[in-house]
């Protein structure tokens, strides 16, 4: 059977384009439209969802697994990934559910694994998407093992053997690592993700080579791990200024709202941002605090987290297919973008 990405091959676009014009998006120009569908008829592409189970025996639904817990309804992140991923995979063909499990069920404990069996019994699902990936992930062994076909927003290791789609986290920390080490600074602080999250191991290690070459010995003092929230930020900046001495003259923060707040806690403390601390922070477009709203304005490094949902879905679809996972894997690289947070330390 011809698959879309039969189509994209086809006609020299890509597997994006393809379906757009299959789906009568407005973006779409009109000779392009009509040169797809012509090729869809010419090679017999079958675009609905009972088409595709009749020849292959699959549901044409895929799923997304997530612990339920108080504030759920109100969580940004999780609200832009389920509509980011509904949206791609809806435009492939595909029906994509979010199941939800109890609170006292989690990524990190085996009591997650037997809702993927059964949510995939009998082939109710043809696939998953899996997000927040930790170093020795139970869900990734399980679905590998069972040969369930799944797809990683992220990654637990460097080299890892299934589909996945994530961004160089060690580059980004180690680039604003060397920018602030460029003017001058030795002691910067990092406050990151959970520890127990792969990506924050990745910008850890970034952060540490960063130092390395520098010559400068990373202090756990100044290294902090927690939830990727405001309240982090304060607490974290509050906590290593409690003494003025092992204070950092810069501080890497995992995300916008760690970075704002640090600003809170800078300015409550009457501490000038860049005068006295350089702030920078990495920026996933997704936090309600714009970085362009900062001031002074914020440095960044930035990855829009729109920008992983067409690939996630192109590759779940493409691991459902049977395509070697060495085919379906991507590293995207971040912006760099620099603004007024950072500035040379005070003499001492």
């Amino acid at each position: 059977m011809t698959t879309l990405r039969d189509l994209s091959r086809h006609l020299g676009l890509s597997v994006t384009q393809v379906s757009r014009a299959l789906n009568g998006h407005g973006d779409v120009s009109e000779a392009t439209r009509q040169r797809v569908e012509e090729a869809a008829k010419k090679l017999k592409y079958i675009p609905n969802i009972a088409a595709r189970r009749l020849v292959s025996g699959r549901s044409g639904v895929v799923g997304f697994v997530e612990r339920s817990f108080e504030g759920v309804a109100r969580d940004t992140i999780l609200f832009e990934t389920v509509t980011g991923l509904s949206s791609q995979f809806s435009e492939r063909g595909i029906q994509f559910v979010l199941h939800l499990t109890p609170e006292d069920v989690s990524a990190d404990s085996r009591s997650i694994l037997p809702v993927y069996d059964r949510l995939s019994l009998g082939g109710s699902l043809d696939g998953f998407v899996l997000t927040g990936p930790r170093r020795n992930d139970l869900r990734i062994r399980h679905l590998l093992n069972n040969k369930i076909p799944f797809v990683v927003h992220g990654r637990s290791s460097e080299n890892p053997d299934y589909p996945f789609f994530d961004i160089d986290n060690y580059g980004l920390a180690q680039r604003l690592t060397r920018h602030l080490i460029g003017y001058g600074h030795r002691r910067i602080a990092l406050i990151s993700g959970p520890e127990t999250f792969a990506y924050t191991q990745f910008r850890l290690a970034g952060f540490k080579d960063a130092l390395g070459e520098a010559g400068i010995a990373p202090v756990p003092f100044l290294i902090r791990h927690a939830a990727m929230t405001e309240a982090t930020g304060m607490i974290a900046t509050a906590q290593m200024f409690a003494d003025p001495k092992r204070a950092p003259t810069a501080i890497i923060c995992g995300n916008v709202l760690i970075a704002n707040g640090a600003y809170r806690a800078l300015a409550a403390l009457g501490r000038e941002v860049p005068a006295d601390v350089s702030v920078v922070a990495h920026d996933d477009v997704v936090s309600p605090a714009r970085t362009d709203s900062f001031y002074p304005t914020l440095t960044v490094t930035r990855s829009a987290l729109s920008a992983s949902w067409g690939p996630l879905a192109d590759f779940l679809i493409g691991a459902i297919e049977g395509r070697a996972a060495g085919e379906i894997q991507e590293v995207a690289q971040v912006d760099f973008i620099e603004r007024a947070s950072v500035a040379a330390p005070r003499p001492e």
